[in-house]
């Protein structure tokens, strides 16, 4: 087993895959280390699917778009697996004014960051999805956004940053960040039978909750919160269209997959009620009324579905930050040591890009895309 490397990457998730991948691909030594005993075991393997510009925080808006531009559309071919990257727009849907106003809000953020995004009327949304229900009166439609497979996605990156030399040590928990002279010198890692050092000058955690743990160490924390992401898969259903959907008031989001199933994630509103047994547990059930609820809301809008038939519904837990943006940044107290989490429910779209952009950092100083706004220090107060 190797310990010494140029980077210690923490999280064998969508982030840490690809962030070995890129740095692997630039000639770094890599070693990955995982708390458990798979790979992509969180929210990497366990989300709807979303590669959306549409309905995000302005702040994550420069380097979510430099991904859709400059990544995404190569990104089968570049790991070669199929991704199932499909870009073919995101309807945002509404049925109320209500809802008009929050997309119309949405939207006039997204076009100042310069997102091909509009607002469309009733007739538009059927002419572009005729499976919408009457009662949707308007939405938000971004042309350039769309849907990947997790799995295949979170996987093809750790395969290909395999082949490129970097190491994958699973069962291996952080415990603490080791600090030499004021700079990042490794990490400790272990479990119950004992610990062990691994060495190197730079050192990355992208473990999504649990990095608030192993931050601690060295006197950083990001304000984030532990929380449930629920979602369901359908049988196969005939193929019905290819844009990614979600809706206003989030009762829904999800897409028609390859195979014809439906992914669909949602919030029942009691996710923050969730057993507190199940926390520590790798695999936490989804709660009691999930799939009612989540079924009530895509059948609002999508009464096409209401006889399809529920394979499975499964949970896991996002990283959500008090301010619902993803942290991507190096730390200035402590040279060598940067920082990719609280990615809030949506980091499987803009991972990709968070990781080539640390990496960027890490191996010439500077990234091609814009990520001051995502700094770990932006919660502390103005002086």
């Amino acid at each position: 087993m190797k310990t010494k490397a140029d980077v210690i990457v923490i999280g064998a998730g969508i982030v840490g895959n690809a962030t070995a991948y890129y740095l692997a691909k630039k000639g770094k030594a890599v070693i990955v280390l995982e708390a458990s005993d798979y790979i992509g075991n969180g929210g990497s393997s366990r989300n709807g699917g979303g590669v959306r510009q549409s309905g995000r925080n302005p702040k994550e808006l420069p380097l979510m778009v430099w991904g859709v531009k400059n990544l995404w559309p190569g990104l089968s071919e570049e790991l070669g697996v199929d991704t199932e990257y499909t870009q073919e727009g995101n309807l945002r849907l509404g049925k109320t004014e209500e809802h008009i106003k929050i997309l119309e809000k949405l939207t006039a953020n997204a076009q100042k960051c310069g997102v091909d995004v509009k607002m469309i009327d009733a007739a538009e949304v059927r002419k572009i999805n005729p499976y919408m229900s009457d009662a949707v009166i308007g939405a938000s439609w971004c042309p350039t956004d769309g849907h990947a497979n997790p799995l295949t996605t979170t996987l093809g990156f750790y395969k290909c940053a395999r082949k490129l030399g970097a190491d994958f040590i699973t069962g291996a928990k952080v415990s603490k960040i080791l600090v030499k002279g004021g700079k990042v010198c490794g990490v400790e890692a272990g479990d119950e039978n004992g610990s062990q050092i691994f060495e190197a000058e730079n050192v990355v955690v992208a473990a999504g909750f649990e990095s608030n743990a192993i931050l601690n160490t060295v006197g950083i924390t990001i304000p984030m919160k532990k929380k449930l992401l629920q979602c369901l898969v359908t049988e196969a259903q005939p193929k019905m269209f290819k844009q990614m959907l979600g809706t206003a008031m989030a009762d829904f989001y999800g897409h028609q997959t390859k195979h014809g199933s439906f992914v669909f994630g949602g919030h029942d509103g009691y996710e923050d009620y969730a057993n507190p047994d199940f926390e520590n547990n790798d695999y936490p059930p989804s709660t009691a009324d999930f799939v009612s609820a989540c079924t009530r809301g895509i059948i609002g809008y999508f009464p096409k579905l209401s006889n399809a038939k529920i394979v499975r519904a499964w949970a896991g837990y996002e990283d959500m930050a008090s301010d619902g943006v993803c942290t991507v940044s190096k730390v200035d107290e402590v040279p060598g040591l940067y920082v990719e989490c609280s990615f809030s429910g949506h980091g499987f779209g803009i991972g990709p890009s968070a990781a080539y952009n640390i990496s960027e950092l890490i191996c010439t100083g500077s990234c091609p895309a814009d990520i001051s706004t995502l700094r770990y220090n932006r919660f502390k107060p103005a002086l």
